[in-house]
């Protein structure tokens, strides 16, 4: 096998293997999916919160501007997020929540479950520096947009008639944040950071033994959750969709992060590679909140999770990993 092709087998072998074997214990029946759902809520409330704590109090941050990587990640987030919408009303006659669902679909990365274990089986502790820029921002601002637009798009559909209360729609999102453990992990890392407190003794033991444990649990319990979602018709949008989120919006974030800002070549790998993870599993949890758009969410996070596999091995060759 060339050296190259070797590299990047070793690189997708674990992480999709893991998720395969986690699919395949939920699909088989080995595993009730009640077990999933546990180690789902381990991964989302312990484990990963950890993980970001423990990174983010430790890590090295290089002296550069964080400006231009999130200008480079979300400009091609804002443009796929578009075209899907456009592309959902105006060719299948969907109406404006459904859009917003295509949105998300095909702009919001799975860079937690998905992208954490890629980026650190590919470059180590290293690399979730650039990451955690990245899921520092998506996750509040995704959350904030895409309910402000289901919001406004429940009145611009009906049959809600009453004005969107600015202040009640503000309030709620800050709560959601507020009590979100990713969030909480990142703001606890970042003060332990900025107050120059020591990770050390008792809380280096275990803090990394939990978060030694993120990585392997994240892959397996969203491999078991796969099984939830499964294909519900309607198959084509979610193909375009799939389209937009693993072979477009990387390549545009590649661009505008190497061409256009020329960020540090490890800075654009990680960048780009977790804008080429599939559809993050938000994309059902608002599609269920706001009741539309199921099938939508549901199918792309099928595709893309499956068609990554391919995706994510070609976007490695091209970064020269």
């Amino acid at each position: 096998m060339d050296g190259a092709f070797a590299q990047i087998f070793w690189i997708v072998l674990p992480v999709f293997g893991v998720m395969g074997l986690g699919f395949l214990s939920t699909w088989s029946r080995y595993l009730p999916d009640s077990i999933g759902e546990a180690l789902g809520d381990f991964v989302y409330m312990v484990a990963i919160p950890v993980l970001l704590f423990r990174t983010l109090a430790t890590a090295e941050f290089p002296d550069l501007s964080p400006w231009p990587l999130w200008i480079s990640y979300f400009g091609g987030v804002t443009v796929s997020w578009l075209a899907a919408d456009l592309m959902i009303r105006k060719l299948f006659g969907r109406d404006a929540r459904a859009g917003v669902i295509a949105g998300v679909s095909a702009g919001f990365s799975n860079a937690v479950l998905v992208g954490i274990p890629l980026v650190f089986t590919a470059f180590g502790e290293t690399g979730l520096v650039p990451l955690l820029l990245v899921v520092a921002v998506q996750l509040p601002v995704v959350m904030t947009v895409s309910t402000v637009l289901i919001e406004w798009a429940e009145r611009r559909d009906g049959p809600i008639d009453e004005p969107l209360s600015v202040v009640r729609t503000v309030r709620s999102i800050a709560l959601n944040l507020i009590r979100n453990p990713l969030i909480v992990g990142i703001l606890t890392g970042s003060l332990w950071r900025v107050m120059g407190w020591s990770y050390a003794g008792p809380l280096e033991a275990v803090g990394d033994q939990i978060a030694a444990a993120a990585v392997p649990c994240a892959l397996f319990a969203l491999g078991m959750s796969l099984t939830k979602y499964g294909i519900r018709g309607h198959v084509l949008p979610a193909v375009l969709i799939a389209g937009l989120k693993l072979i477009f919006l990387p390549a545009l974030v590649w661009v505008l992060a190497s061409q256009v800002f020329v960020l540090p070549p490890l800075w654009v790998s990680v960048i780009t590679l977790t804008s080429a993870c599939p559809t993050g599993i938000n994309a059902w949890l608002i599609a269920n909140r706001f009741k539309t758009g199921h099938a939508i969410s549901a199918n792309s996070i099928t595709l893309t999770t499956a068609g990554s596999v391919v995706t994510m091995s070609m976007w490695l060759y091209v970064l020269g990993l």
